[in-house]
């Protein structure tokens, strides 16, 4: 493998990561910017920093070079054939997000490196080196991510409507829950870092011990919260009720950034691993190692696509779907995080992107049908719908094109 496709391979991988600071910080910052608990500039900030530090620090240091093993590796042994296969899927990716971004439309980052090496198998092996399984599986977490958020979204506001907003004294009830809340928001976090990255994984931390942890932990820290909000909130009424959950969404936007470079450097720096490891060692590995300057490069990736192009996805998730409150951002985040969370745990390649998108319309639906506007929601799933084939047969014209330069 020449020194140029890897050359070739940075530049993609350093593009991809761009794409997806660009197009996934909505799914964390959108809610709390839509209901106006921090500004679109701070979102930017905070998301830009968080999302480094995730990628660099606490990022996947082993991931599979054949993203999801989508693509049977027995037909995958030469070389220079994998790394060419690599770079057709970062570029291919990276341009569909691109267009995606710029339409202002939310999109998997992650299903559209799958749909690429879908392609990439299909133009090297055929329809026979296809894992149609995992295909399916994919294909149906489009129809359940949306619908388990837009359900645990829609039964949490339903709750702290009923339970609090609909009260007269909805302040003193705010704070009575306000243990409660805080705890839970506590609990997904802290569980979600234990048994999603890497460092769960070194601390050797169970499951089950992992959720006796968080539960501790949570419990403590949601009757600190109550604490510190009875001391700091001088609002009464509504207000002071939306400023309670105002804090609770910082704190869970600050979480998605976090986990987000965290877990979705992967999929810029992944393949870009994969060359690295082929014009190094001059063989393929089925588990690829990503060196720490990798890491590095994509979150840096990462934070400058949040800050010079994140805003455009965060209007559309944020602001056009239905209107946010910040007791309505904090169900929205409820939702993406507890679905994401839960999915992972089972085993099932849930989209972020996906279950946020359902959070958001999971909330407007608990004050009917009009307050959510479906035209922006039917167009958003025909992107999803497209995203595999249009990465898939991109990712295939780009490979017979780099395989004619570089024969």
């Amino acid at each position: 493998m020449t020194v140029s496709i890897l050359a070739l391979g940075l530049v993609a991988g350093l593009y991809m990561a761009w794409n997806i600071g660009a197009n996934d910080v909505a799914n964390g910052m959108a809610a709390p910017v839509g209901a106006k608990a921090i500004t679109l500039r701070q979102a930017v900030f905070i998301a830009g920093i968080l999302d480094f530090v995730g990628a660099a620090f606490i990022g996947s240091h082993v991931t599979s070079a054949i993203r999801k093993n989508i693509v049977d590796p027995s037909v995958l042994s030469d070389p220079h054939t994998v790394a060419l296969g690599l770079l057709a899927a970062l570029l291919s990716a990276s341009f569909w997000v691109f267009f995606a971004t710029w339409r202002q439309l939310p999109v998997s980052t992650t299903h559209s490196v799958v749909g690429a090496m879908i392609g990439f198998g299909l133009i090297t092996g055929g329809m026979s080196v296809i894992r149609w399984g995992k295909v399916l599986l994919i294909v149906l977490s489009w129809i359940i991510s949306p619908f388990f958020a837009s359900l645990l979204a829609y039964l949490m506001f339903r709750f702290i409507r009923n339970r609090i907003l609909s009260k007269p004294d909805m302040f003193l009830k705010a704070l009575r829950w306000s243990p409660f809340f805080a705890g839970i928001t506590f609990f997904i976090i802290i569980l979600s870092f234990l048994l999603k990255t890497p460092l769960g994984a070194k601390l050797g931390i169970r499951p089950e011990s992992g959720a006796l942890i968080a539960f501790g932990l949570s419990l403590a820290l949601g009757m600190l919260g109550k604490k510190m909000l009875q001391r700091t909130i001088l609002q009464r009424g509504e207000a002071g009720v939306e400023e309670i959950f105002r804090r609770l969404q910082v704190l869970t936007a600050s979480y998605v950034a976090l986990a987000h470079g965290a877990n979705d450097v992967a999929n810029a720096m992944g393949p870009l691993a994969g060359i690295y490891i082929i014009y190094m060692t001059h063989g393929v590995s089925p588990d690829v190692p990503v060196p720490f300057f990798l890491l590095v490069l994509g979150g840096f990736g990462i934070a400058l696509g949040v800050v010079t192009w994140g805003y455009r996805v965060i209007e559309t998730l944020g602001t056009k779907i239905t209107t946010l409150t910040n007791s309505r951002g904090f169900s929205v985040d409820f939702g993406t995080a507890t679905c994401v969370l839960l999915a992972s745990k089972l085993g099932m390649p849930v989209s972020t992107t996906h279950a946020a998108v359902g959070a958001v319309v999971g909330v407007g639906l608990a004050r009917g049908m009009d307050a959510v506007d479906f035209r922006v929601v039917w167009k958003i799933c025909l992107y999803w719908i497209i995203t595999l084939p249009i990465a898939g047969l991109t990712c295939m014209i780009i490979y017979k094109v780099l395989e004619a330069i570089f024969a």
